[in-house]
């Protein structure tokens, strides 16, 4: 049987097309229900306050750059969204006076624009962000080498590369409204996947590139960065690609409710849980990743009940 056209972007796939027993079982879920499907490879961790929640984030940063020597060189791959972790790292690295001449540190993704990523000082640039509101503030006799921070470019060559220099100890991320980890979207419905989207295993293959963006990643990213300017996001960006999330000892999801909703965030922890992947939802592929673990805020999940407004 076909599956169905998507309710969100007819040309593309993506969460709506699943069966609809799949998506109502997600909708059902209790936070006692996601804690359950925790699994061997998969873990779910709630916290009770924000507090905590960033700082334990922040701590993932703190517990890889300690592992790295001369010999053997460790880093994390990061996220913009959330960012609320990363003053607290700076803090950490300083106060601890953690020396990161051996650390390193991968940027998740990039926006691209006008045939190549944008300019670190456009004001949407994730490298920016990144550098503000963490690496030009850590102390300059602790701050690890320039060689050291590696952001996606439009030439991937060098990106891809340092993955062989460094291990990745954790890969962090959030979750978007399209279900995506950094920008690993749903593709197109178009081609050879007019009636069904490639399968885990050929996206899996993917490795650092330029994407198109699903409709709803660039109206989400208008909305949390823009102040709803859909005309100010761009419509394609670079992003890791599963190639090298696999090369991460452990992929770390964030989600204190600002990003996703609270279906979607039951629906990927339902998938990942049972073992269901489908590219159509691209964070349910973890499900196939050896160590992957689900960080929620308790106060930020929500109820997939009615509430009118």
């Amino acid at each position: 049987m076909a599956r169905k056209l998507s309710m969100l972007a007819a040309d593309w796939w993506d969460y709506t097309t699943l069966d609809d027993e799949i998506l109502d079982d997600a909708a059902k879920l209790t936070a006692d229900d996601i804690t359950a499907l925790s699994r061997g490879g998969f873990k779910v961790v709630f916290y009770d306050t924000l507090e905590d929640f960033y700082l334990a984030e922040a701590l993932e940063y703190i517990a890889a750059w300690k592992q790295a020597t001369a010999d053997n060189p460790v880093g994390i791959c990061g996220p913009i969204g959330p960012t609320e972790q990363l003053p607290l790292v700076v803090r950490l690295v300083n106060e601890l006076q953690l020396d990161l001449k051996h650390a390193h540190f991968w940027g998740m993704d990039e926006w691209y624009a006008d045939g190549r990523e944008v300019d670190a000082m456009h004001p949407l640039s994730f490298e920016r962000s990144d550098r503000q509101l963490c690496f030009d503030r850590i102390d300059k006799t602790l701050c690890m080498p320039e060689s050291n921070l590696h952001f996606p470019k439009a030439d991937t060559a060098a990106y891809t590369k340092s993955w062989d220099d460094a291990q990745c100890a954790v890969m962090q991320g959030g979750q978007g409204d399209i279900k995506h980890w950094a920008f690993n979207d749903p593709v197109r419905r178009q081609g050879k996947y007019a009636d069904a989207p490639p399968s885990p295993a050929e996206y899996r293959k993917l490795t650092t590139r330029v994407v198109e963006l699903h409709p709803v990643t660039v109206m989400q990213n208008a909305r949390t960065s823009g102040g709803g300017v859909v005309t100010g996001v761009p419509t394609k960006a670079i992003t890791v690609g599963p190639v090298e999330t696999w090369r991460a000892r452990k992929v770390s999801i964030w989600q204190a409710g600002t990003h996703d909703n609270p279906f979607g965030m039951r629906l990927t922890t339902l998938m990942i849980g049972k073992g269901i992947a489908d590219s159509a939802v691209p964070m349910s592929l973890l499900a196939d990743h050896p160590n992957v673990q689900f960080n929620f805020y308790r106060g930020g999940i929500g109820t997939c009940d009615v509430e009118m407004h």
